[in-house]
């Protein structure tokens, strides 16, 4: 066998299929990962199939496990763990885990076709979800060296300047419980733990049972790496017992599956009682509009049934944000579902591991026969169009014994009147293609759906993007606008990506997943602080207007990254700006703007005579500030949040305040690399009145004193 997971010998032996060969193995138990051990439940627990095969291939069970102690062991041994680390600490582990896993991927595709997907298939559930974990751990970059981080800017509320707020956000310290769905058994748990480690929170992840043999086969490789604190990642593989009913209002929970069981999970009283966090991102019945500017001449059309194509047959349909619902103009019906039969025609079917198939099988039969019956009810109001409820031509397999369907292009000609399209989802590989007359009807017909995850139209026309747009938005968690232009860029309909968020209103769940630095302040709490703008500085280790600032004989150019403090400042000598500088300037940089230059122009105008340039003033600062000679600071890095506030006139005297505002960590990437980091200063510029003229953020980078 390829890996442990399949070798926990229970009572009973049978013939099964892996990796295309034939052999005699006991059938496993599902190991469950808890409290820093494996261990298995009790019983002999849910049976798991082949998708292909139809066989028995393993038991999962959490019968006999203390949920309480679990979630216990989360909160106490994971959290602390997590929450000490710093963001550039966690980004480091979630990149340190996607490399050990990518390195050890290829094992995991030949489990992965027992649960009917094909190499394609899962490749996005393997090498997506460990993308997403690549993706969260660049965002440690985004954050500051502390374990907790700002949020927004910082807020004056005394006309004095000695009282301001501070919002920042702080890792809760729960644990995350997420209950995953059966189609993506891998990029599921990935992508929700890659947001909540990284925020500092540990996760216990409950998977569909279904799939959750390969689910169970990443988190073994996972525990074996020892990349994560002991208690980051729990997992449960069976049913999830009485878990909820010890969840506290500083966890988090997580569904992804179908509306109506995440309602009931929503509705759980201990949820309720705590105000528990909870997110939903169920199944909805996406929609794909074709532009009434496409016709069969053009690329776009052939753009269009490819992706029609392709989002009915990944995951044989198993997307919650696969197209179910597709809006045509009425005068193109006809030529549209004609070309989507014939594109479906080249769909191969069957057995995963052959090269020559397109498309695998469902995740097992309980799922084919579901997905048959909520088509029976598709068809009180619908009609097929291409393929079989009951027969499939599969290569190199049973389509009787194996979870095989064919494709079903399904037509509804009264989309107003029938309910049905909008409201039963078939999950599988299933769409029904309608009419609309105008631009307006196939906004309403896609708000028909009451919130999905995704829409998307197709169109060369900016105008009819924009109005399908704005007029959708409020209907849909996201909105792919899909042309000639960006075809082969583009990522699809359904591929939801890391640093946007995935989620939707009303049936879709109400929820949001991912979605880069929004993602990780779910599983934060908020807090105002209020105080002085010195100790507000001292707290969040970032300078404040108005605090503080130390001043002395050494100029903080001449330090070395360790040794700048938050707060170090230094007061420059003065210079006063003549019309000699501003003419100079004018002709050094070519910036000729008439209130620079033209006496005769200022009429009218905010100026009572030539003011100097912004960024001459910025200049002049600089060369007040700048210390000469060579020493730590290596170059100039950036420059943010620069505002002119006041203008400055020939024969205004100038003076900056230099101070350390903040200090970021910057990681080596090669181990030649000086060691160093980044330094935000903050720069304010005032006049001979004490007035500030000009504000701005600079950045540079600062050598390390240590390697």
């Amino acid at each position: 066998m390829a890996h442990q997971s399949f070798q926990v010998p229970v009572c009973h032996k049978s013939f099964y299929t892996f990796a295309g060969i034939q052999t005699i193995v006991s059938m496993p138990k599902l190991g469950n990962y808890i409290t820093g051990e494996w261990i298995t439940g009790d019983g002999e627990g849910q049976a798991l199939y082949n998708a292909v095969t139809g066989e028995t291939i393993a038991h999962a069970s959490t019968k006999g496990l203390d949920f309480k102690a679990i979630l216990a062991y989360a909160r106490y041994a994971g959290n602390p763990a997590l929450r000490k680390m710093t963001f550039p600490e966690r980004g480091r582990m979630l990149r340190a885990l996607a490399l050990y896993l990518k390195e050890r991927v290829e094992p995991l595709y030949r489990i992965s076709y027992l649960t009917g997907a094909t190499r394609a298939d899962s490749w996005i559930d393997l090498e997506g979800g460990i993308g997403n974990l690549f993706s969260y751990a660049s965002l440690r970059r985004k954050f500051p060296n502390e374990s907790f981080c700002l949020d927004g800017d910082g807020m004056s509320l005394g006309k004095a300047n000695t009282f301001m707020g501070q919002h920042i956000l702080v890792p809760k310290e729960g644990v995350a419980i997420h209950i995953n769905a059966f189609n993506f058994p891998v990029w599921g748990m990935l992508e929700k733990i890659a947001v909540n480690l990284l925020a500092g929170i540990p996760a216990v992840v409950k998977p569909a049972s279904v799939t959750s043999y390969l689910t169970e086969a990443v988190v073994r490789e996972i525990v074996a790496s020892g990349i994560l604190p002991p208690g980051a990642l729990q997992l449960i593989c069976g049913s999830a017992g009485d878990l909820l009913d010890h969840v506290t209002d500083q966890d988090v929970v997580t569904f992804t599956g179908s509306a109506s069981t995440g309602q009931q999970l929503k509705a759980h009283p201990a949820i309720l009682r705590e105000n528990t966090p909870f997110n939903m991102e169920a199944d909805s019945l996406n929609c794909l509009i074709l532009g009434e500017d496409v016709d069969p001449s053009m690329p776009e059309w052939d753009i269009f049934i490819k992706e029609l194509r392709k989002e009915m047959t990944v995951k044989a349909g198993q997307k919650c944000t696969a197209v179910r619902r597709i809006f045509v103009p009425a005068a193109k019906m006809e030529d549209a579902w004609k070309a989507l039969a014939k594109a479906l025609t080249q769909t191969t079917i069957g057995n995963p591991e052959n090269e020559k198939v397109r498309m695998g099988a469902l995740a097992g039969n309980v799922q084919r026969e579901e997905v048959r019956g909520q088509v029976k009810r598709l068809l009180a109001s619908s009609q097929i169009l291409y393929g079989s409820l009951d027969n499939v031509s599969v290569i190199d397999a049973d389509s009787v014994k194996g979870a095989f369907l064919s494709p079903l292009l399904l037509l509804n000609e009264k989309p107003f009147t029938s309910e049905e399209p909008h409201t039963i989802e078939a999950f599988g590989p299933v769409s029904t293609i309608m009419p609309y007359n105008g631009a307006n009807e196939a906004i309403e017909l896609s708000k028909k759906g009451k919130g999905s995850l995704c829409s998307t139209i197709v169109t060369a026309d900016p105008r009819q993007a924009r109005e399908y747009v704005l007029g959708a938005a409020t209907h849909h968690g996201r909105i792919l606008i899909l042309n000639n232009e960006c075809a082969k860029e583009s990522t699809g309909h359904g591929s939801p990506l890391p640093l946007l968020v995935h989620g939707g209103p009303g049936r879709a769940g109400g929820g949001e997943e991912m979605g880069g630095l929004r993602g990780v302040k779910h599983y934060m709490q908020r807090v105002a602080v209020q105080g002085s703008p010195s100790m507000i500085t001292s707290l969040t280790h970032s300078w404040q207007p108005h605090a503080r600032q130390h001043t002395e004989d050494k100029h903080p150019f001449r330090k070395y990254f360790e040794e700048l403090q938050i707060g170090d400042t230094v007061i420059t000598h003065k210079r006063t700006v003549t019309e000699a500088d501003i003419t100079n300037f004018a002709n050094l940089s070519w910036d000729h703007f008439y209130a620079h230059t033209d006496h005769t122009s200022l009429e009218g105008t905010l100026f009572e005579k030539p003011v100097a340039h912004g960024y001459f003033v910025l200049s002049a600062a600089a060369g007040l500030f700048v210390d000469a000679g060579k020493g730590p600071v290596m170059l100039n890095y950036g420059l943010e949040e620069c505002r002119f506030l006041k203008p400055v006139y020939a024969g205004t005297t100038i003076g900056v305040r230099l101070t350390c505002k903040e200090k970021i960590e910057q990681e080596k990437r090669e181990e030649t690399d000086l060691p160093r980091g980044i330094v935000k200063w903050y720069v304010d510029v005032y006049d001979q009145t004490g007035d500030s003229v000009a504000i701005a953020t600079i950045l540079t980078m600062v050598q390390k004193k240590s390697s």
